[in-house]
């Protein structure tokens, strides 16, 4: 009988890898697999930072919203067409803030109830920090408002005032306007002497906005007219204004800004400190230069140097260690209901 015997080709085939390819085999694979690691990591790390930056846009948008539409408001007092010239507009804002006698209501008498009703000299007031009184329930007018100023380093606070409706304002479900927490206004009754109408109805909104905290998260904050407190949007560290001002000395209606002021500024600047109030001075603002800073909820950064960020007034800031990205947005808003 004849035997088969395996050639040595065969044998060699049959032996498997030796100890040197096993080792490369290995040591290949384990390349393959940092490398995938490292890009899933590398991916999903520019995932979050992008996503992070997605939300602080959002947060960013809605805040200057807010901001832009209330500043939009301010001084919002219309002529209406049934009223004898004495008071062709409701009695919201004092006489020698809105002038002119052919379309106000001068000093011409009137009465409004309820009785603590006041009008105020201000459609906007702003202070370099926060107002030691911005939550105060008292008092409509924005003459009440404390500001220390000189804390140029802190978040700014700013109010304004403006006539509101059910068109300029979320209506109630009773068709009530609204103050920036949502509450309803309470109306104001005017009774005048003259005039094809000498009744008036109307509500005036005081939103005074400011930067708070609630359980460690700063946030824009707003104490509309009712007794309330509201954040608005999170994760908004910081803000600033800019005021840009006509000349003190131009009354004309086509005066165009003559330069940026802080909220202190307006008071203080050698010429803006000869005006006779400080309602005449900030009836000179035109437009306001708004600035937020808003931070990611999350850390989100790889190191304290790709944390840094550049702050409202063009400086770079290196000192946050905390890793959340940041980020300044800003917008300029044209104040339309401004008069002199």
């Amino acid at each position: 009988m004849t035997r088969f015997s395996p050639s040595p080709g065969s044998l060699r085939n049959n032996q498997g890898f030796s100890l040197i390819e096993l080792l490369v085999s290995i040591t290949i694979g384990l390349v393959i697999a940092v490398a995938a690691g490292s890009a899933y990591l590398g991916a999903s790390s520019a995932g979050k930072v992008a996503e992070a930056q997605s939300r602080m846009n959002e947060d960013a948008q809605a805040a200057l919203n807010i901001l832009t539409q209330q500043l939009r408001l301010a001084g919002n007092n219309p002529v209406q067409a049934n009223r004898a010239n004495a008071f062709r507009r409701d009695p919201v804002f004092d006489p020698t803030y809105v002038g002119g006698t052919s379309t106000a209501y001068g000093t011409t008498s009137f009465t409004t109830s309820p009785g603590t009703y006041t009008l105020s000299a201000f459609s906007i007031r702003g202070c370099d920090g926060t107002f030691s009184n911005v939550t105060a329930t008292a008092a409509i007018s924005l003459a009440s408002l404390n500001c220390a100023g000189g804390t140029t380093t802190l978040p700014d606070s700013i109010a304004v005032s403006y006539e509101a409706d059910k068109y300029t304002t979320p209506p109630t479900t009773a068709g009530l306007a609204t103050d920036c927490v949502g509450s309803a206004l309470p109306v104001v009754t005017a009774t005048f002497t003259s005039g094809t109408s000498t009744s008036a109805s109307f509500a005036v909104a005081d939103n005074r906005f400011y930067i708070g905290s609630s359980s460690g998260i700063p946030s824009l904050y707003c104490k509309g007219s009712s007794s309330s407190t509201q954040p608005l949007v999170e994760n908004v560290e910081d803000m600033q204004f800019l005021y840009g001002t006509v000349s003190s000395t131009d009354p004309s209606a086509t005066a165009t800004v003559a330069g940026y002021l802080s909220a202190d500024q307006v008071i203080t600047e050698t010429n803006m400190a000869l005006l006779a109030s400080d309602a005449a001075r900030w009836g000179k603002v035109l437009t306001v230069r708004v600035c937020v800073v808003v931070r990611s909820e999350n850390p989100g950064a790889s190191d304290t140097a790709s944390a840094s960020y550049y702050k409202c007034d063009g400086t770079l800031d290196s000192s946050k260690t905390d890793l959340r990205l940041r980020r300044a947005y800003s917008t300029t808003v044209v104040l339309r209901n401004r008069r002199f």
